[in-house]
C-alpha cells in the first residue's frame, strides 16, 4: 500500500501561501515550459521564490511527451545538481520530469539509466508540484512515464520516493489553457478515473478516490471548457485531476492507456487526445464485465436517468462518453491524426506488450480484439 503524504494547497489566490515552502531554501530548480513560463500567474511565482530563496534556476525547456534523451540533457543543463529542491510548473510532462529530476538531484542517485533499467531510488531532494492543467494527476502519483524512441513506446518509472512533499492547486495557472487543451487533458482524467474504478486491482480506496472524482469532473468539465475563467470550475477540475492520481497510485490504468502508449510513442499523438479516441471503444470493450460498476458511474452524471436498470446504466455510460467527446470537439478517428490502418497489428503487438495494464484489464483481451478496437477508430469505408 503506497501511503500519499503531500500537504495540499489550493484555492485561488493561493500563490502566497508558497512562500513558507521555500524560505531560506539555497538552492531551486523551478521546471516548466515555454509556454507556461510566460503566464502571469507563473511570472508571480517565479518572482515569489526569488524573494525567498537564495538561488532559483529556472528551466523551462521541458518538452511534450519527453524521451530520455532529453531528460538527460536538462539534468546536464543544471548549474548544480545538488539542488536543495525542485518545484514543477506545469502538465503532466514537466510534473514527471520534475519527479525524476527531485532524485536525480539527490547524491545518491542511481542515475537515469539504471531507473529506466528498474532500479529503485531511495531518497529525493524536496519537491513542490504545481499542475497547470487538469488531467494527468501526476502530481497525486508515484509514477514518470517517458518516452523510448528507439522501441517507440513509454516507459513508466514508479517508485513512492517520487510522491512530492507539497501539492499546490492553483486555478489561476490554468485559465489560459485553450478548450482543445482543456478537452484533452480532462478526458485523460476521466480515463483515469473510470479505468482505475474499473480494474483488477481496484480497492475500497482507490473506487472512493475514482467516484470523488467522477462527480466533480461530469459537473465541471463542460463549463471549465467553456468559461475558462470560471475559477471554481477549474478549481474542481483539479481537484478531479489530483483525485485520478490518487485511484492511480492505489490501484491503476488499463486498456485506454496501455493502447494509447503506442500512438504517443509512435506517432507521437497527444496523450489526451490518443485517450479521446479510445475512451468510448474500449469502455464497449469491457462494459459486459463491469456493468454494476457503469451504473454507479452513470448515476454520478447530473440529470441522469436513473430508473435504468444497470444493464441499461452501462450502455447508456458508454453512449455518453461517446457523446462527450465529440460535444468537446475532440478528433474520432485516427486518419484524420496520421496514423495509417496499416498500423494496426504493430500498435496491437506493442500495447499488448504493456503488460503492467493489460494486467489490469477487467477481462481477457487478446490480439485479435486490440486490433478490433483500433479499427473502430478508423472511419468505415
Amino acid at each position: 500500500m503506497v501511503t500519499i503524504n503531500s500537504t495540499l494547497i489550493s484555492g485561488a489566490g493561493a500563490i502566497a501561501a508558497l512562500a513558507p515552502l521555500v524560505e531560506g531554501k539555497q538552492k531551486i530548480v523551478l521546471l516548466t515550459d515555454v509556454n507556461i513560463s510566460r503566464l502571469p500567474a507563473m511570472q508571480q511565482i517565479h518572482q515569489l521564490l526569488k524573494k525567498q530563496a537564495c538561488q532559483v534556476q529556472l528551466v523551462d525547456t521541458v518538452p511534450a511527451e519527453p524521451n530520455q534523451h532529453q531528460v538527460a540533457a536538462i539534468l546536464a543543463s543544471l548549474n548544480d545538481t545538488q539542488a536543495e529542491m525542485v518545484i514543477g510548473v506545469g502538465g503532466g510532462s514537466v510534473l514527471d520530469v520534475a519527479k525524476l529530476l527531485s532524485v536525480l538531484c539527490h547524491p545518491s542517485s542511481p542515475g537515469l539509466t539504471a531507473l529506466l533499467s528498474g532500479e529503485k531510488p531511495t531518497h529525493r531532494v524536496a519537491s513542490l508540484l504545481i499542475p497547470a492543467t487538469a488531467g494527468t494527476g501526476s502530481e497525486s502519483t508515484p509514477n514518470a512515464i517517458l518516452a523510448i524512441p528507439e522501441q517507440n513506446t513509454k516507459v513508466g518509472i514508479i517508485s513512492p520516493v517520487m510522491l512530492p512533499d507539497y501539492v499546490a492547486l492553483i486555478p489561476e495557472l490554468t485559465t489560459s489553457m485553450p478548450a482543445h487543451i482543456a478537452s484533452s487533458t480532462g478526458i485523460d482524467a476521466l480515463c483515469h478515473l473510470i479505468e482505475c474504478f474499473t480494474a483488477t486491482c481496484a480497492s475500497p480506496l482507490s473506487d472512493n478516490a475514482a467516484l470523488m472524482g467522477l462527480h466533480k469532473l461530469f459537473r465541471n468539465l463542460e463549463i471549465a471548457v467553456e468559461n475558462p475563467h470560471n475559477l471554481n470550475a477549474r478549481l474542481e477540475m483539479l481537484w478531479a485531476s489530483y483525485y485520478g492520481g490518487v485511484a492511480i497510485t492505489h490501484a491503476g490504468t488499463h486498456l485506454v492507456h496501455a493502447l494509447s502508449y503506442p500512438l504517443g510513442g509512435t506517432y507521437h499523438l497527444p496523450h489526451g487526445v490518443a485517450n479521446a479516441i479510445l475512451l468510448a471503444p474500449c469502455m464497449k470493450a469491457i462494459r459486459p464485465h463491469a456493468i454494476d460498476k457503469f451504473a454507479q458511474v452513470w448515476d454520478l452524471i447530473p440529470n441522469a436517468d436513473l430508473s435504468l436498470s444497470n444493464e441499461e446504466k452501462s450502455h447508456a455510460l458508454v453512449q455518453y462518453f461517446q457523446d462527450l467527446v465529440k460535444r468537446l470537439n475532440l478528433p474520432d478517428n485516427l486518419e484524420t491524426l496520421g496514423v495509417p490502418q496499416s498500423a494496426i497489428p504493430a500498435l496491437s503487438d506493442a500495447a499488448l506488450n504493456v503488460k503492467r495494464l493489460m494486467n489490469n484489464v477487467p477481462c481477457t483481451v487478446n490480439h485479435a480484439d486490440i486490433q478490433e478496437i483500433y479499427h473502430a477508430l478508423f472511419p468505415k469505408n
